[in-house]
């Protein structure tokens, strides 16, 4: 993100050391992931019972809340005849999977324990694909880790804490997945999500008529509710490939779902995003670099997306062979990044209030 007084991109950051990423060093304590576990089996689905699959795994989990968050799409495919999905232990994936996660996950990290399993991803030349071919392949092994993942989460780490789901982009899209199937069978499960953050992918009318036991937010402090948009700028021609018909958005500024448009200077701040590797900047205490007044919000209700008419499509979102210029995915949490973690703290509270 441009720091829209200065107009200077910050350089190369140093370290994420806002950031706790522990992988294959797992305590073997009780109900935690080990090393000493086989990372997957003989057909390379990963066990999470191997602290390896884990990007985020607290040591010591310190808060009444959890975050199970599911990052979105970093493998590339190194050629044209490359598997669509990735191993497990892909390092392309893993270490871009980690500049990811320092620009969305951690929005909830001074509110929760944050869990992250890694799993094997789609590419995004998938998106190519028709719909319904697209659809095949997430629900299947990327689905199949987030649900596996989610599962091992909740038997041993979870010890009954009210917990947040959110993802971005895929890991939106497995969670959409995820939560139709494994939240229908466990109603209990159910009951502790405080809300489900489902950014940069689309939750639409179909889907929740589909699962009545889900329901689309309304406000800024309702529970057990999904809340999902797509960021785009005012003058986007094409359509964004990852926004369904139908899309429903909230505005992450006034979270409702009005039309009102709401200014940058009601934002509570957005971050700074390395352009290089797509992490978080951070300043000299290892805190995200905070970005002031820098993005307003409108809901399309027609198009289905979120509209920001303050950033410069030219500078961030310039397109590609995939998206044309104006499609902000990558900064539908950098955009918002405070104003994600008041809400957090937001319905937190409320959960806690009401239970």
């Amino acid at each position: 993100m441009m720091n829209k007084k200065s107009g200077i991109t910050f350089g190369l950051i140093a370290s994420l050391c806002s950031v706790v990423l522990l992988a294959g060093c797992g305590s073997g304590s009780s109900g935690m992931p080990s090393d000493k576990v086989p990372a997957t089996d003989s057909q390379g689905v990963p066990d999470y019972a191997n602290s390896s699959n884990w990007l985020s795994l607290p040591a010591n989990a310190t808060k009444d809340v959890d975050v199970f968050f599911l990052g979105p799409t970093t493998y590339q495919k190194p050629n044209e005849n490359s598997p669509n999905i990735c191993a497990i232990d892909d390092a392309q994936m893993r270490s871009a999977a980690k500049a990811k996660f320092s620009c969305t996950a951690t929005a909830f990290e001074t509110e929760a324990n944050i869990y992250s399993p890694y799993y094997r991803q789609s590419s995004a030349d998938v998106l190519r694909l028709p719909p319904e071919q697209q659809s095949a392949i997430i629900e299947g092994d990327p689905t199949e880790d987030g649900l596996s993942a989610f599962d091992y989460y909740i038997k041993n780490l979870n010890n009954g804490r009210p917990f947040i789901l959110a993802g971005h982009s895929q890991g939106s899209n497995v969670l959409i997945f995820m939560m139709a199937d494994y939240m229908k069978q466990n109603p209990d499960v159910y009951k502790r999500m405080i809300a489900a953050y489902i950014i940069g992918y689309s939750v639409t009318p179909e889907y929740l008529a589909e699962n009545p036991e889900l329901e689309f937010a309304s406000g800024p402090d309702d529970t057990r509710v999904i809340i999902s948009y797509n960021t785009v700028s005012q003058n986007l021609a094409m359509p964004d490939p990852v926004v369904m018909p139908g899309a429903m958005v909230i505005n992450p500024i006034t979270w409702t779902r009005e039309e009102t448009l709401a200014t940058a200077e009601q934002n509570l701040g957005g971050i700074e995003v390395d352009p290089k590797t797509g992490a978080v900047v951070v300043d000299s205490k290892g805190n995200p670099l905070k970005v002031e007044h820098y993005a307003d919000a409108q809901v399309n209700t027609v198009k289905g997306v979120l509209v920001c008419s303050t950033a410069n499509p030219g500078e961030l979102a310039p397109g590609n062979q995939m998206v044309e210029s104006g499609v902000y995915h990558p900064f539908d949490y950098p955009f918002y990044y405070f104003d994600i973690r008041e809400n957090a703290r937001n319905r937190i509270a409320r959960y806690m209030k009401d239970k």
